[in-house]
Order: structure tokens, then C-alpha cells, then sequence
């Protein structure tokens, strides 16, 4: 799949370094990149949107270039937002700032039936929801330093997508949440392989995603595998790409087996579909 994701947006007269932006208008959930060309004297620290930042690190296949990637929440509204960026030119500390576009990305709502317990909580599931949401937000929060990928990333099963990113979730006639990855088609049992390699930073089963397995690909990365039946990998293994890793079920809160598929970047939910096409056609063009 692919995106029309090319450098329209050059910045040579305002600032001592060029930038290029591969989307100036983005929709929310989606993921913003900033490229930026190897200047002497100046060295990239991170970039800031709102109260977060992010760190910038060296072009995985461009040795002249820095990167950054900008997780735009499923909960923006459509506006103008200041990216303020950090750097030092000469010792001297120094900041810029760009402006991304952010425009609705019109997403369509799904209806689901599920069990009702999943649904509308006791006060036990409740507090295990909570206590299991924290414990993932502390491992997405953090940013491996060093990248883990070698290779374009890949989605973890070849079969039919039956819900997309974004769509409003509507929980037996009740407004819930919104769909926060790509599901897959897949009967119960169905191997399962990682996106790309990296090391499995969790392994459990939780609430509402069921058996679930998370990868760590550095630099702020995640790809998550939800609902499965069977886990073949165990905390802190370090994987390949292609490795399979469980198999599909229906655990946790669905209206029957598949796999949902998701990637975390900077700790947001950001489309999985639309990071891959960016992260291969801008990041990892050209590497095998």
C-alpha cells in the first residue's frame, strides 16, 4: 500500500537547516514525519507539540539526515499546530518553530455486540482495566535509543481487514471508544508473525484486548497483536520479522475471532496501515 507521501515542504529561507515535512496537512491519527539535512555546527535535540516532545535520531537509510516522528492523537480537532523544534547551532541553544495542519480524518462509526460484562464494568474490572492501561502506557512512554529494524515493517496477517483505524466504536447501543488499530480477518488458531523485529515487551492476558503481545522496535515504536489464543513468545525474547509469534482468537472484548493490529508511536495510537506505508516509503526505502 502506499500513500502520497513526498517531500512538499521545504524550508531553506527561515531556517540555518532544511526541513521537509512529508504531510503539512495530516489527519488526526495519523503519523507526522520531520526529516531534517545534516548541517555543520548544528546538532537536532527533539521537537515539541503541546506539553510533549519527542526525540530526534539519526535517518535509519539516509546517513546525511535526522528524523522525527510526531504521533497526531485520534483526539485532535482540526487546527493549526506549532511544532517547536530544539536544537543547538554553534553551541548556542536555538529553537524554530513549523506548523502542521491538522484536518478531520472523517472517520465512519461501527456497531458491535459483545458480551455485557465487557461493556459495563464491576468495580474488579474496573480497576483491573485501569491498573492493565497503566502498566502499557509505562512501556509506550519509553523510547528505545536505538532502532531494532533493519527492513521494511510488514502486517502481520495476509488476509481480508474487516474493521479499519479510527472508527467510532458503539458498544451494544453504547458510544465507547474509537477503533485504535486495523483488524484482520482470521478464524481461531491462525499464525500470527511480527511487523518487524524487535523485542517482545509484553506478554498477557488483559481485559478487554485478551491475549495480547506487544513489540518494541525502538525509538518510540510499538506494534501490538491483540485477541490471540496462543502465545509462542515470552517477555524480553528479541524476534525476527516474520517470526510467528501466537496464533489469532477471540479473547477479550470481540464480536468473534480476529487479530487486531495496532502500533503505538510516542505513546499514541496512530494508524497502522498509514505508519507502515510512511516508515517504508520514507525510512526504510532501500533497505533489505
Amino acid at each position: 500500500m502506499r500513500f502520497f507521501l513526498l517531500f512538499n515542504f521545504l524550508l531553506t529561507w527561515v531556517f540555518a537547516f532544511e526541513v521537509f515535512i512529508t504531510e503539512q496537512a495530516i489527519a488526526n491519527g495519523k503519523t507526522a514525519l520531520l526529516e531534517f539535512v545534516e548541517q555543520k555546527d548544528v546538532i537536532y535535540e527533539s521537537v515539541a507539540l503541546e506539553q510533549k516532545k519527542y526525540t530526534i535520531f539519526k535517518h535509519p537509510s539516509k546517513s546525511e539526515r535526522y528524523y522525527v516522528l510526531i504521533p497526531i492523537s485520534y483526539e485532535t480537532k482540526p487546527q493549526k499546530k506549532k511544532i517547536e523544534i530544539f536544537y543547538k547551532e554553534s553551541g548556542v541553544q536555538k529553537t524554530k518553530t513549523v506548523v502542521l495542519d491538522v484536518k478531520d480524518g472523517e472517520y465512519e462509526k461501527e456497531t458491535l455486540q459483545v458480551d455485557g460484562s465487557k461493556v459495563t464494568l464491576s468495580p474488579e474490572d474496573k480497576a483491573r482495566t485501569e491498573k492493565e492501561y497503566a502498566e502499557a502506557m509505562e512501556i509506550y512512554k519509553k523510547a528505545t535509543p536505538k532502532t531494532l529494524v533493519s527492513s521494511d515493517f510488514i502486517v502481520p496477517l495476509d488476509s481480508k481487514i474487516t474493521s479499519d483505524f479510527g472508527k467510532a466504536r458503539v458498544y451494544n447501543g453504547l458510544l465507547k471508544s474509537y477503533h485504535g488499530g486495523t483488524d484482520f480477518r482470521a478464524a481461531v488458531g491462525v499464525p500470527i508473525i511480527a511487523a518487524n523485529d524487535g523485542k517482545v515487551v509484553l506478554v498477557q492476558d488483559r481485559f478487554y484486548s485478551g491475549q495480547s503481545i506487544v513489540i518494541d522496535h525502538g525509538q518510540g515504536v510499538y506494534t501490538c497483536y491483540f485477541h490471540m489464543s496462543k502465545f509462542h513468545v515470552r517477555e524480553s525474547q528479541d524476534v525476527k520479522k516474520g517470526d510467528i509469534i501466537g496464533l489469532s482468537g477471540s479473547s477479550g472484548r470481540v464480536s468473534g475471532p480476529h487479530l487486531h493490529f495496532g502500533v503505538r508511536v510516542g505513546g499514541e495510537q496512530v494508524d497502522p496501515l498509514h505508519f507502515i506505508a510512511l516508515a517504508n516509503e520514507n525510512l526504510l526505502k532501500g533497505k533489505q
